[in-house]
């Protein structure tokens, strides 16, 4: 894994109020044009927390045959208060430790969490995929924000979530009679290939096989 410094960007021992400045500043790096090559490394990114610890796991995959190469697990204090849209301020220190575990840097990276589906268009794969300069998309369980237009019950259908009339994310139907999962731009993506690489990360269960199998490490 290359060497990463994103304590350049900013410190981590904030208030909230200075933590929502930081996503007001940042956001305007991202990028929403693909930057994809090659891709033949995906990551997935989950954290649990037990009582006062955060426990990151990033699962990197083969791409296309989804089979896991290598995982790497971090635990830090948690040391931020859960507060809905300030996520990556209470797991994001575990995260960050978690990839400079990894052997081989990740073409793709799918976090379990929003990205631009965010009030202020800076979810945890935003801020993820800016620290680490890496495509990234924010591939949610549930809606944190936004309006779902009405989604078909097929495996492979989606639908757009909106704020007012700017599409900010889309529901994606990884199996037939299954929840949603809520994809999101991230970073150096645009939402079809978002989209596209959620599916074709999907194997026999409704969450993509990254983000799975880092859920299933970090549990």
């Amino acid at each position: 894994m290359r060497a990463l410094d994103p304590a350049l960007l900013h410190r981590w021992d904030v208030t909230p109020l200075e933590a929502i400045a930081i996503q007001n500043e940042l956001r305007g790096r991202v990028s929403t044009v693909s930057s994809l090559g090659d891709v033949r490394w995906v990551a997935g990114v989950d954290v649990g927390v037990r009582g006062s610890e955060s426990i990151a796991a990033v699962a990197l995959l083969h791409y296309p045959d989804l089979s896991v190469a290598e995982v790497s697990r971090a635990r830090r204090p948690v040391t931020f208060p859960y507060i809905p849209g300030l996520l990556s301020f209470r797991e994001l220190p575990a995260v960050l430790s978690a990839f400079q575990g990894l052997q081989q840097t990740p073409d793709l990276v799918l976090v379990d969490g929003q990205g631009l589906a965010h009030p202020r268009r800076f979810g945890i794969a935003c801020h993820l995929g800016v620290l680490l300069d890496l495509p990234t998309i924010g591939c949610a369980k549930s809606r944190l924000y936004g309006r779902e237009d009405p989604l078909d019950e097929e495996a492979g259908s989606t639908a757009y979530l909106r704020d007012g009339r700017e599409i900010i994310g889309a529901l994606v139907r990884t199996k037939r009679g299954s929840k949603p999962v809520y994809v999101s731009i991230g970073h150096k993506v645009d939402l079809p290939t978002a989209i596209s690489y959620t599916l074709s990360c999907t194997g026999r269960y409704r969450l993509p096989e990254p983000t799975r199998q880092a859920h299933l490490a970090a549990r």
